[in-house]
C-alpha cells in the first residue's frame, strides 16, 4: 500500500495547527459554484512613494470567476479610460504607472468589488497617500549663551513628513553627539540639557531628520552654545522641563505601543523613576529608554490605563508628575462573520460581533448594498449582530458584509451563504501518514467537505472510538489523541457522512520514542592553547534520521578547523580567547529534538601588572602601587614582589615579598645603601605571570649595619691553630660603603683580654700558636664607614686536636664458646685524648688453625665502638683457631698507637656437612654410598654418621656410624621399587654438625644403570658405525652412476608427447636450460622454462619425482642433474637458479634421507 508520508512536528506545532484549522473560514471546493471571497488586497492606510509605479492589491475566487470594478472616492473608477492604469489578469489589481505623472495625482479612497453570478465581495476603504519629505523651513539660528549649571533646550521643529521623519542630533563629522543621564533626546526630537558644563560649548549643534519612505536625510542649520562660568549656576532641587505642571493626559488605542516621558533639569543631575499609581507596571511588556526617562508600553490593553508617576530627585530633593493613561479601542473582532454552507431547507446564522471604544457600531450589507435597500426576503431576519436565514432555497447564495466601526477605525468583514447539496468529500490525502513522538498529543486530521455538513466518524481497527479521557474529536472533524503511546500506533479509518451519502479515508499512525540526550556536555575551563572536547550522546527513535547541530553563543560554529564535530562530540583544538562562550548540543530528528548546553572558560597566565608607582617614600620603607593586568578568567592568587639592587647585584632581580590577589598595594620594608627597583608579578591556577616593567630607582642613604655576620664557627686544622669563620654580609646586608668584619676571641679556661683583628672580604681568620684543644671565646662584628654593627653573640670552640698520646691498658679477654669472644680493657686519661673523644677501636684477625699447621693468617676485622665504651664482643669467630688483638683510641684527628698484640684460642665446634655425597653401583636390592670430609671440619673428626629410611613409611630411621678415615659403604638389602631418604653427617667431640641429604629410587636407578651400560658396549658402537658407513658408500655409488650413466631423456619425452607448447631453448641442440619440480610435487612436463625460472605444468606421466620424494630440481646447461631432492623445499627457487657447484655426496645423500 502506498503511503504519502508527513512528518509532523509535535508539541506546540500541533496546537497551533489545530488552532489555525479550527479558526479558519470554511473552504468551498474551488469545483463547487461558490460566491465570491476576498483574499488579498492592499492595507488601509496605503502610503506609496512617488518614485515607483502604484500597485493597489485586490485578489478573490470563487465558482464562475469573479469579475473586478473599482471605485475612487465613491465614485465608479474607469480604469480602461486612464491610459496609466492597468489591471492585472484574471485579477483585480491594479498597476498605476506614475512616469511623467505626479503620484499626487492618484491620491484618494480606493475600494475594489469582485462579483458573479452568486453574489458581490468588497474590499476595504484603501486611501492612497503620497510620501513626503518637505524641506526644512529656513531660518537663522542665534547663537545661544548661558551659564554653567543651569538647564538649556535645543529645538529641533523638522518638517512634518509623510510617515514622520527620524530625529537624531550630530556634529559637522557627522558623529552622533553623546548622551547621558544630563544631555538626551526628546521624542519630538528636542535636544534637553538638565545641567550645562564648560565641555558643552560648541557649534555644531545639528539635528537631522531621515525620511524612511524616500530614504532622504535633511539636517538643521548648526547651533551654536557658549556656556559661561562667571556666574555659575548653583545646585537646586530638580524640576520637569517636560511636561509641564503637576499632571497631564495623554490617550493611547488598544494594542498600540505607549511612550511616556519626563524631563527634568536640576543640579546634581536628577535621577528619574516611575509608578503606577494604582496597579503594577506591566513587566513583560515594559522598557524603560532613554536613562530611565521614557517608558514604553507595548501592545496596550485597557488595562494599562490608569496614573502613571514619574519622580526626579537629587539630594537637594524631589519632585514627581502624573500622566494619566486613557486607553481607547479601535473597533476589534470578537467574532467575525464565517463563510456559511446550507443545503436546501436548511437554516442557519452570520454572527458578527466586534469590541471597541466607544462601542462600535455594526451595519450589514448583501452583495455591496445596504441590506434596508436590498430587496425583502420573508427567509431572512437581522436581529443586532446577527443575520437569521430560514429554510433556504437553492438560488438565495449571496455575499453578506458586516461593517464594525467608531471614531477610531472600522472593520469590514465578508461572509458568502452558498446554497447548494453536496454529498461528502475528504480533503485529507488517502493513506497520509502521521508520526508523532510517544506522550505527545497526536492530530488525525479529517478535513471535508459537503452540503449539509459532513458528521465525522472514527473508527481504529473495525472499533468505534469515542470521545473521552483518551480521544477527542474536534468540531472539524479532527482526532486528538491527547497522550500518544505506542499501542496507539495503526490504521484510522475516518468516516464522513451526511444525506446525500458518506466517505471513508485512512490514515496511519506512527508512535516514536522521543529524542533524548543522555550524557550532556559539562562545563570547561581549558587553557590557552589546550584541546576542550564536549560530549553529548544520545538515544533516539532507530527508525528516525538524528542530526547533530552545534552551536556557539545561539550561533553557527565558526568556520575554523580547529572545530571537529564527532557523531557524538565537539573537540575544540587550539583554544583561544575567542572561544569563550556557551556551546549547546542540539539533537533533532524530524520529529522532535532535544539540546542541552555547557560554558567554554578560556583560561590564561595573568598579563604583567602595570603603572607601579612609588609613594610614601622614607628612609627604610616606600608604598609601591599596581593596577593588575586581565587575570583571563582565573582570578589572582598572589602577587609576587621583585627587586633589584643595582649597586650590589645588578641585573639580579631577588623575590622581597608577596600579597594576596585582591590587593594592589603593599608597604616594603627597606634597607639602607640599596638602589632600589622593583617589579611585579601575578601569579592564578595557571602559572605566574610575565614581570611587569621595572618601576623608577628609589636609593635609601647608608647607615651602620643592621647584623653581624651568621654561622660562626671555631675549629682548628692543626694541633697548634684555630680557624674561626663566618658567613658574609651581602651586599644589601653591609647597609653602606667600608664593609670589615672585626674577629676577637679569648681563651675560656683561663680568662683574660680579648684580642681582636680587623678584616675585609674574607669569611674566615686563622689564630696561630694555640696550645692543643683548649676551650675559647669567639665573636664576630660587621662594621662600615657609618660605624659598627649590633653587639655580637659569643660563640664557644676549641682549637686544633691532635691524635691520642697513649693506647688503652689492662686488656683482657673471655672466651665465651667457639665463635664469640669479649674483650675489656681501661680508658685512656682524658688528658692523653688531646681532642675530641671518638671511640675505641678493636684489631683482631686469625693468625692460625690449631688444626693444619698450613693455614694462611687472615685479614684483620675491627670493631669500632663510640664514645667511653670499654668493652666489646668479637663475633663469627673460627672454631679452633688462634686469634691476635689490639685496642686503641682515636679522635678527630686519627687513631692513638695501639695496645700490645694479645693471643686466644678459640675451642673446638661441630663441623660443617661433608662436601658431597653420592649414589653409585645401584642394583636392585644393594648401593654404594659415597662422601667426602666437611670442608669447615671446625676441629678434629671423630667419624661419620648416616641415617636413611624409606619415603613416605612408618619404619625407624636406621642409624650408621662410621670412622673418620672412612669414604663409602655398600648398603644391601635395600627393597625394589622403593624411594629412600639419606641424612650423612660429620662428627667432632662437640658433636654432628648439620646433615647433607639426598634420595633414590632403587628400582628406577637399576634400570637406567642397565641401559647405560648396553648402549656403552664396543660391540654396539663398532656395529652402528659400520651400517652408517655401508650406508654412505651405497648412495655415494648411486648417484655417481646417475650423473654418469645417463642424462635425463628430455628430448625423446618431448617428442613422444609432441606437445605444442614444448620449444627447445637452444636453437643449436634443442636442449632444456632447467627445470624444477613444484611445491605441491606434481609431475613434470617437459616445457620451456620463462625467464623468471618458472616451469609450466602439464600432464605428463614422466617426472623426477620418480628419483626422490619432491623438492627443487635442476638442470645444468647440458641437461644433467645438479639439484637435490629431499621431503620439504630447503631452498627457494631462486637461490636453486643461482647455484652452479658440483653434486656432492652430501647432497645425495640428502636426497634419500
Amino acid at each position: 500500500m502506498n503511503r504519502k508520508r508527513k512528518y509532523t512536528l509535535c508539541g506546540g506545532a500541533v496546537m497551533v495547527l489545530l488552532l489555525g484549522h479550527l479558526t479558519t473560514a470554511l473552504e468551498v471546493p474551488l469545483d463547487l459554484q461558490q460566491p465570491p471571497t476576498i483574499t488579498h488586497q492592499s492595507p488601509k492606510d496605503y502610503i506609496i512613494d512617488p518614485r515607483e509605479n502604484i500597485v493597489i492589491h485586490c485578489e478573490a475566487k470563487g465558482k464562475p470567476h469573479p469579475s473586478f470594478s473599482w471605485t475612487r472616492n465613491g465614485t465608479h473608477f474607469d480604469v480602461d479610460k486612464d491610459p496609466k492604469v492597468i489591471t492585472k489578469p484574471n485579477s483585480g489589481t491594479l498597476i498605476i504607472d506614475t512616469s511623467g505623472e505626479k503620484a499626487e495625482v492618484y491620491e484618494g479612497v480606493y475600494q475594489c468589488t469582485a462579483r458573479n453570478q452568486h453574489g458581490t465581495a468588497v474590499s476595504n476603504d484603501i486611501v492612497i497617500r503620497q510620501s513626503k519629505s518637505p524641506l526644512w523651513s529656513k531660518e537663522r539660528n542665534e547663537p545661544i549663551t548661558v551659564q554653567v549649571g543651569v538647564s538649556l533646550v535645543l529645538h529641533c521643529r523638522p518638517p512634518a513628513g509623510l510617515p514622520p521623519p527620524i530625529i537624531f542630533w550630530m556634529d559637522n563629522n557627522f558623529q552622533r553627539l553623546p548622551q547621558n543621564s544630563r544631555v538626551s533626546q526628546a521624542l519630538n526630537g528636542d535636544l534637553y540639557f538638565s545641567n550645562v558644563l564648560i565641555e558643552d560649548t560648541r557649534s555644531d549643534y545639528i539635528c537631522y531628520a531621515r525620511f524612511p519612505h524616500t530614504q532622504t536625510i535633511q539636517q538643521k542649520q548648526p547651533i551654536t552654545v557658549t556656556v559661561l562660568d562667571d556666574r555659575p549656576a548653583g545646585e537646586r532641587a530638580p524640576s520637569f522641563m517636560y511636561p509641564s505642571g503637576m499632571n497631564s493626559t495623554t490617550q493611547i488605542l488598544r494594542g498600540e505601543t505607549l511612550e511616556l516621558e519626563c524631563i527634568a533639569d536640576g543640579l546634581p543631575t536628577p535621577e528619574i523613576s516611575w509608578d503606577k499609581e494604582s496597579g503594577e507596571l506591566p513587566r513583560s511588556r515594559l522598557s524603560f529608554l532613554n536613562f530611565q526617562k521614557s517608558l514604553r508600553i507595548s501592545e496596550v490593553t485597557e488595562a494599562d490605563g490608569g496614573e502613571y508617576r514619574c519622580m526626579a530627585s537629587n539630594h537637594l530633593g524631589s519632585a514627581y508628575h502624573i500622566i494619566t493613561v486613557v486607553v481607547k479601542a479601535a473597533p476589534f473582532w470578537i467574532s467575525a462573520p464565517r463563510n456559511l454552507i446550507l443545503a436546501p431547507e436548511e437554516s442557519g446564522m452570520l454572527t458578527c460581533l466586534a469590541g471597541g471604544s466607544p462601542k462600535p457600531t455594526i451595519t450589514w450589507s448583501i452583495n455591496g448594498n445596504s441590506i434596508e435597500n436590498s430587496p425583502n426576503d420573508p427567509r431572512r431576519k437581522i436581529e443586532d449582530n446577527m443575520v437569521i436565514l430560514s429554510n433556504v432555497q437553492t438560488g438565495s447564495s449571496a455575499v453578506y458584509q458586516c461593517n464594525a466601526s467608531n471614531e477610531f477605525g472600522y472593520l469590514l468583514a465578508n461572509a458568502f451563504v452558498s446554497v447548494l447539496a453536496e454529498p461528502p468529500r475528504l480533503l485529507t490525502p488517502p493513506n497520509y501518514v502521521y508520526q508523532v513522538i510517544s506522550n505527545r498529543p497526536a492530530m488525525l486530521d479529517c478535513a471535508s467537505f459537503g452540503s449539509p455538513l459532513p458528521k465525522i466518524s472514527w473508527f481504529k481497527d473495525g472499533q468505534t472510538l469515542l470521545d473521552g479521557e483518551m480521544y477527542l474529536v474536534h468540531e472539524n472533524g479532527t482526532l486528538q489523541i491527547t497522550a500518544a503511546q505506542p499501542k496507539h500506533s495503526g490504521k484510522y479509518t475516518c468516516v464522513a457522512t451526511n444525506n446525500q451519502g458518506s466517505k471513508e479515508n485512512h490514515v496511519y499512525l506512527e508512535v516514536k520514542e522521543p529524542t533524548r540526550i543522555l550524557q550532556q556536555p559539562e562545563y570547561k575551563v581549558v587553557q590557552r592553547g589546550a584541546k576542550a572536547v564536549f560530549e553529548c550522546k544520545v538515544t533516539h527513535d532507530p527508525t528516525l534520521i538524528l542530526v547533530m547541530i552545534w552551536l556557539k553563543d545561539k550561533g553557527e560554529l565558526p568556520d575554523d578547523d580547529r572545530f571537529v564535530v564527532d557523531s557524538d562530540s565537539l573537540t575544540i583544538n587550539n583554544v583561544m580567547e575567542q572561544d569563550e562562550g556557551t556551546y549547546t548540543c542540539i539533537m533533532n530528528t524530524t520529529l522532535d529534538q532535544d539540546s542541552a548546553s555547557a560554558m567554554l572558560t578560556v583560561v590564561e597566565r595573568p598579563d604583567p601588572p602595570i603603572d607601579l608607582e612609588l609613594t610614601d617614600q622614607r628612609e627604610r620603607s616606600v608604598q609601591l602601587t599596581w593596577i593588575p593586568g586581565d587575570e583571563h578568567n582565573s582570578p589572582i592568587q598572589v602577587f609576587l614582589i621583585q627587586y633589584e639592587d643595582s649597586l650590589h647585584e645588578p641585573g639580579m632581580w631577588n623575590n622581597l615579598t608577596e600579597v594576596e590577589g585582591t590587593s594592589t598595594t603593599v608597604l616594603l620594608d627597606l634597607s639602607p645603601y640599596v638602589y632600589y627597583s622593583f617589579r611585579v608579578l601575578a601569579l592564578n591556577d595557571v602559572g605566574l605571570s610575565e614581570p611587569s616593567l621595572p618601576s623608577s630607582q628609589y636609593r635609601t642613604n647608608p647607615a651602620q649595619p643592621d647584623e653581624n655576620p651568621s654561622n660562626v664557627e671555631v675549629a682548628g686544622t692543626e694541633p697548634d691553630n684555630m680557624v674561626i669563620s663566618w658567613q658574609e654580609l651581602t651586599g644589601l646586608q653591609s647597609n653602606g660603603p667600608g664593609l670589615q668584619y672585626k674577629v676577637s676571641w679569648r681563651r675560656q679556661d683561663v680568662g683574660g683580654d680579648w684580642m681582636s683583628v680587623t678584616v675585609a672580604n674574607v669569611s674566615e681568620y686563622i689564630v696561630s700558636d694555640t696550645p692543643t684543644f683548649v676551650p675559647y671565646e669567639v665573636t664576630v662584628q660587621a662594621e662600615n664607614n657609618y660605624g659598627p654593627g649590633p653587639k655580637p653573640e659569643v660563640v664557644l670552640g676549641y682549637s686544633g686536636e691532635d691524635r691520642p698520646m697513649v693506647p688503652p691498658e689492662s686488656v683482657q679477654m673471655v672466651v665465651q664458646n667457639s665463635t664469640l669472644a669479649e674483650v675489656h680493657w681501661k680508658p685512656i686519661p682524658s688528658s692523653a685524648v688531646r681532642g675530641r673523644m671518638l671511640g675505641y677501636k678493636v684489631r683482631y684477625w686469625k693468625e692460625r688453625s690449631l688444626l693444619r699447621e698450613d693455614s694462611q693468617p687472615e685479614d684483620p676485622r675491627v670493631l669500632i665502638l663510640s664514645g667511653n665504651e670499654t668493652e666489646g664482643h668479637l663475633p663469627d669467630l673460627h672454631p679452633y683457631s688462634q686469634y691476635v688483638i689490639s685496642v686503641l683510641a682515636f679522635n678527630s684527628k686519627g687513631d692513638g698507637p695501639p695496645s700490645a698484640g694479645q693471643h686466644f684460642e678459640t675451642p673446638e665446634g661441630v663441623p660443617g656437612p661433608p662436601a658431597f655425597i653420592r649414589i653409585t653401583n645401584s642394583y636392585l636390592d644393594s648401593l654404594t654410598v659415597e662422601w667426602g670430609p666437611p670442608v669447615d671440619d671446625n676441629g678434629r673428626l671423630t667419624g661419620y654418621m648416616l641415617r636413611y629410611q624409606p619415603v613416605n613409611n612408618t619404619e625407624e630411621l636406621k642409624e650408621l656410624t662410621f670412622l673418620a678415615n672412612e669414604t663409602s659403604v655398600t648398603l644391601e638389602n635395600l627393597k625394589y621399587s622403593t624411594r629412600y631418604m639419606f641424612y650423612f653427617n660429620a662428627m667432632t667431640i662437640k658433636g654432628a654438625g648439620p646433615a647433607i641429604t639426598t634420595a633414590i629410587t632403587i628400582m628406577d636407578e637399576a634400570m637406567t644403570s642397565r641401559q647405560v651400560d648396553i648402549a656403552t658396549q664396543g660391540w654396539f658402537i663398532g656395529l652402528m658405525c659400520a651400517i652408517a658407513l655401508l650406508i654412505l658408500i651405497l648412495l655415494i655409488v648411486c648417484f655417481i652412476k646417475r650423473n654418469k650413466g645417463g642424462k635425463y631423456p628430455v628430448k625423446e619425452k618431448e617428442e613422444a608427447h609432441q606437445d605444442p607448447e614444448i620449444q627447445p631453448m637452444k636453437e643449436d641442440d634443442g636442449t632444456f636450460g632447467e627445470y624444477s619440480d613444484t611445491e605441491d610435487h606434481k609431475p613434470l612436463k617437459g616445457s620451456r622454462s620463462p625467464s623468471n625460472g618458472t616451469v609450466k605444468k602439464d600432464d605428463s606421466d614422466d617426472s623426477l619425482v620418480d628419483y626422490g620424494e619432491g623438492g627443487d630440481g635442476q638442470f645444468n646447461e647440458d641437461g644433467s642433474f645438479i639439484g637435490q631432492y629431499s621431503g620439504k623445499k630447503e631452498k627457494d627457487t631462486a637461490e636453486g637458479n643461482e647455484s652452479s657447484e658440483a653434486p656432492s655426496p652430501v647432497n645425495a645423500m640428502n636426497s634419500f634421507v
